[in-house]
């Protein structure tokens, strides 16, 4: 009886348009995600906890600061990532930086629970993020690295991204109070579980 062979599934790349209605719904989330820990106070890590410190401590609009702290890694990501991610990646972050300072003309929320707002916040940009990375684009900074080194060597992002936000986190003590800190450093935990999960090597086909 002659073997049957079953032929391999075939992959199927993204369309140009689909990246670009992810890429804008990916940092549609991740920013709405800023808002809410922006208004409740709160912090995260990464190259956005870094645009956190800065807006609190000098009043620059997060957009800016989240934008300027991206330039350096840029080098980075056109050097082991390629064109295409990089070039992904810069209009990712771009459109964080815009929509983070568009969401407050749009909506205000008068009343938020803080810690309810750091963990929800940090589920959305989660979700965001997860978004983005099955593009094949991320948000800069710690995220290229990351990346780069779950493709390379196999360690999974989300748990360097978890070591290097709990530290970002916890450096900010003197930026806001214990309470949030305590949910900032949960929301960080939060966020990066959902991308240790959902984002793995070998996981997904394209």
């Amino acid at each position: 009886m002659a073997n049957v062979i079953t032929p391999e599934p075939q992959k199927l790349s993204h369309t140009l348009l689909e990246d670009v209605l992810a890429i804008v719904m990916g940092t549609l989330m991740v920013s709405f995600g800023v808002i809410l820990l922006r208004q409740s106070g709160a912090l995260t890590g990464g190259t956005a906890g870094m645009a956190f410190l800065l807006h609190y401590l000098t009043h620059v609009s997060f957009g800016t600061a989240f934008f300027l702290i991206n330039l350096p890694f840029y080098w980075l990501a056109i050097r082991r990532m390629g064109w295409q991610f990089t070039v992904k990646t810069f209009c990712a972050v771009g459109l964080v930086s815009l929509f983070s300072d568009l969401h407050p003309l749009f909506i205000h929320v008068d009343h938020l629970q803080p810690f309810y707002a750091t963990l929800f916040g940090n589920m959305i940009m989660g979700i965001g993020f997860i978004v983005l990375f099955r593009h094949k684009a991320s948000l800069g900074g710690v995220n290229i690295l990351a990346l780069f080194l779950q493709d390379k060597y196999g360690i999974r992002a989300g748990k360097l991204q978890m070591g290097v936000d709990a530290a970002i986190v916890l450096a900010s003590l003197f930026v806001v109070s214990l309470p949030m800190l305590v949910a900032s450093v949960a929301g960080a935990f939060l966020l990066n579980l959902i991308i240790a999960m959902n984002h793995r090597p070998g996981r997904y086909s394209v």
